[in-house]
């Protein structure tokens, strides 16, 4: 080792060439040079490179391949080929695995070149040791080469760990007669390009959420001519496209065939016009999904044209704005809500006035009487506020017959058959109370309006039950207005009534409209009830 170190090291030889080997090599003893050296006759090592100085001045008497004239032919004729190569190079040679390797190789091992030549594998491969000695003895005890692709290796070769990766193609080096004498490694360092490859990704899955928190779907390229149509691949998935086609190209017809079909006509026109006119695209539109579900998005493109003037491309982006469809949705419905509440609020103010002049027998006991429903009523509507405003104002649970009897307070008129409520203990959570206030709200509505409650002599009956895991709620009507038949249409409150049980409790109403008075019985699952 002495040797070596005073070593002058030459510039690595320009001749040779790069191979890869998938098979057993099979050498004969060749010679290239003259040369012999104080440790035996290196006539078969080519001149010229950093290594070929190291191998001849090394005493090779003390290491376990013996004097370097000693050595066998198939081992001359595998060192002679790997010298001047460009590849990167190392064979390991006997049961010890000793390492000689070329120029090309020297610095994939860093500072473990140049004390690893001529020693075993196991002294200067020592921190990966066991995952190398299985690969080499696989090789050396069954003949079979090993390969593989940015395999990765654990090593220490500039003083701290690193992981690197390396193709890899490890083949056993045979003599004349089929015996293997070692293992000749050809490989490729390819760390940067792993490395590389993987920033590369990190960084497109940042931006890919950056983009999809800002609601961006992602951008496309049509080249109009050939009527191919490019995206990213999450692009080409909201299309209902395969997202392996967004990258390759496909038809734009795959892509309209993933928006809603009530939409498609408006957006082809639009996509028709900018082509002809050169105007700017602006589009909303929506796309219906594999699943079912509906996605709202606004694109917007342009034509790109060449020198002469020939359209070539049409671009654009596509941002997803589902979110503020809903939200418009949202507002609109809660306007109509509250035009609703408000002609319905009046309607009751009529009924409630009318009750109690009935029944009172002086003017003081009617303003008594009116001021107690009236809070009542408000009461009643600060169940349902929550729901209306879009927040979740209770803190406690109540139950179901705190809801009845809140919402009902404001028709009773004293007398004890006009209302008559009566079931177990159910507790109602503060998620479900809007939902099922806002249903008896409405159904007690349509009576002060139209059922029992808008006549002196109407009763209702109001009674539940549990039973297998649901609530069952029974409303019955008596003594009101005669019904000839069940109304024509589904009025707002009916439609707001079914959407609050089916809807956001995932329950169940039937109605049936009896001459003497509306029967309706509800179904609501327990634990929907109880959130």
């Amino acid at each position: 080792m002495a040797q070596l170190a005073q070593l002058t090291k030459g510039p690595a030889g320009e001749s040779g060439s790069c191979f890869r080997s998938q098979s057993p090599v099979f050498f004969n003893a060749m010679s290239t040079t003259r040369e012999t050296s104080p440790h035996g006759k290196t006539d078969f090592l080519p001149s010229g490179s950093e290594l070929s100085a190291l191998i001849r001045a090394l005493d090779w008497s003390t290491t376990s391949l013996g004097p370097i004239d000693g050595w066998p032919a198939h081992l001359k004729s595998a060192v002679s080929l790997m010298l001047p190569a460009n590849a990167q190079i190392v064979l390991f040679w006997g049961a010890d695995f000793v390492a000689l390797y070329n120029d090309a190789y020297a610095p994939t091992i860093g500072e473990k070149h140049p004390r690893a030549l001529g020693r075993p594998a196991r002294e200067n491969w020592a921190e990966l040791w066991d995952d190398l000695k299985p690969l080499l003895r696989r090789v050396l005890d069954t003949g079979e080469t090993v390969f593989a692709k940015d395999r990765p290796f654990y090593i220490e070769r500039h003083g701290y760990p690193e992981n690197v990766y390396f193709d890899i193609s490890y083949s056993p080096v045979r003599n004349e007669a089929g015996d293997i004498g070692g293992v000749l490694c050809i490989v490729n360092e390819t760390t940067e390009r792993v490395v590389a490859q993987r920033e590369l990704a990190r960084a497109e899955k940042r931006l890919t959420q950056a983009l999809s928190a800002a609601g961006m779907i992602g951008t496309f390229d049509w080249h109009v001519p050939t009527d191919t149509f490019y995206s990213d691949a999450y692009f080409a998935q909201m299309f209902s496209v395969d997202p392996a086609k967004g990258e390759k190209g496909a038809p734009l017809s795959e892509y309209v065939a993933g928006v809603h079909p009530e939409d498609v006509e408006r957006t082809t026109a639009a996509v028709n016009l900018a082509v002809a006119t050169g105007e700017k695209y602006i589009q909303e539109y929506r796309l219906l999904q594999k699943d079912g579900t509906i996605r709202w998005v606004e694109a917007r493109g342009e034509c790109l044209r060449d020198e002469n003037g020939e359209l070539t491309n049409f671009v654009g982006v596509v941002v997803d704005i589902t979110t503020q469809k809903e939200a418009q949705e949202h507002q609109r419905l809660l306007a109509r809500e509250a035009n609703h509440r408000v002609k319905n609020l009046f309607a009751i103010f009529h009924g409630i006035i009318s009750l109690s002049a009935r029944s009172a027998r002086t003017p003081q006991e009617m303003a008594h009487s009116l001021r107690g429903r009236l809070d009542a009523l408000m009461r009643a509507k600060d169940l349902i506020r929550p729901g209306i405003m879009g927040t979740e104002a209770h803190s406690e649970r109540t139950t179901v017959d705190e809801v009845v009897r809140t919402v009902m307070q404001p028709y009773d008129d004293g007398s004890r058959d006009r209302i008559m409520v009566g079931g177990p203990n159910v507790p109602v959570g503060v998620m479900a109370v809007t939902s099922f206030a806002l249903a008896l709200h409405e159904i007690a509505t349509n009576a002060a309006k139209y059922g029992a409650l808008s006549e002196p002599s109407g009763a209702i009956r109001i009674k539940w039950e549990t039973q297998d895991g649901d609530l069952h709620f029974e409303w019955d009507e008596t003594g009101g207005p005669m019904i000839a038949a069940p109304p024509k249409a589904a009025g707002f409150g009916s439609v707001l009534t079914e959407r609050s049980i089916a809807g956001q409790l995932g329950g169940k109403i039937e109605y049936d409209w009896r001459q003497n008075g509306l029967a309706l019985r509800m179904k609501v699952p327990l634990d929907r009830l109880a959130v």
